[in-house]
């Protein structure tokens, strides 16, 4: 894409479907969400499109892994693949490939509409909730490390990294609590970036895999739900007990360690 486009992020060899979405992407996107071609977020959904669609389908097309070394696990079920399953078994009869090319047009249609729609309607309005949250953040704690949403369920991640770079926050933000479909609280650990599942402080070894009383008592904050396992997200059943729980977890984190025994 950056060959094609000054400036741009993306740098994966472009496939056929790379260089279809290059050229008319944003024709296709200004029809489908009847929006002009000077609107500004054309080219923050074209972008956003290419980087969580298209550009698996280029690099798998040309080759390119996703990590270096030996992956741990396969994923068998990306859309590349599923493409591939519709085709015939190489021992059918009377194989029909006419018939599993609509299907997989019909299947990456559907896709890349649903996925759109979701970006438009959701990913985007989701944006200026969070940035009013991380400007308020030193209204829930002197640190500036932890986030309040007014409203659960919305896309945080990927915009809580984006912000911090555009307003230039210095000290990362550790916690974001949001409300829950019971209307409970959670308190959930913003990861090392956006697609990673190390955090950049995870909740306190000893609350983790505890629930109700038995995380009250250990943690010494009443109204606690639970805590993962592995300690990348808890809840409580209030606002005000999920914000202890994330002063108490920066506190543990920021303590200064005891000295290895010699």
């Amino acid at each position: 894409m950056a060959s094609l486009k000054s400036g741009s992020r993306f740098v994966t060899k472009l496939s056929s479907a790379g260089l279809v979405y290059a050229h008319f992407g944003r024709r296709i996107l200004t029809q489908l969400l009847q929006i002009d071609c000077t609107d500004p977020l054309l080219d923050i959904l074209h972008d956003k499109l290419y980087e969580n669609f298209v550009e698996e389908i280029d690099a798998i097309d040309n080759g390119i892994s996703q990590c270096d070394g030996e992956p741990r696990y396969n994923v068998t079920t990306n859309l590349s693949s599923r493409v591939a399953n519709l085709n015939p078994a190489w021992n059918a009869k009377d194989p029909d490939t006419e018939e599993a090319f609509g299907k997989a047009v019909k299947l990456v249609g559907s896709e890349f509409l649903d996925r759109l729609q979701y970006y438009h309607t959701s990913w985007l309005p989701a944006r200026s909730l969070i940035e009013e949250a991380i400007q308020d953040r030193f209204k829930e704690d002197d640190s500036g490390e932890i986030v309040v949403l007014g409203k659960g369920g919305c896309p945080w991640k990927e915009h809580v990294f984006e912000l911090e770079k555009q307003l230039q926050i210095e000290t990362p933000i550790k916690f974001v609590l949001y409300t829950d479909q019971q209307g409970q609280w959670r308190i959930q650990c913003v990861p090392q970036s956006p697609n990673s599942f190390q955090n950049r402080l995870s909740l306190p070894e000893e609350w983790r895999g505890l629930r109700d009383g038995e995380l009250s008592a250990a943690s010494g904050i009443p109204g606690c739900v639970f805590v993962h396992a592995s300690g990348f997200i808890g809840g409580n059943v209030s606002r005000g007990g999920a914000l202890e729980m994330a002063q108490a977890a920066l506190c543990r984190g920021s303590a200064p360690r005891p000295p290895e025994p010699s």
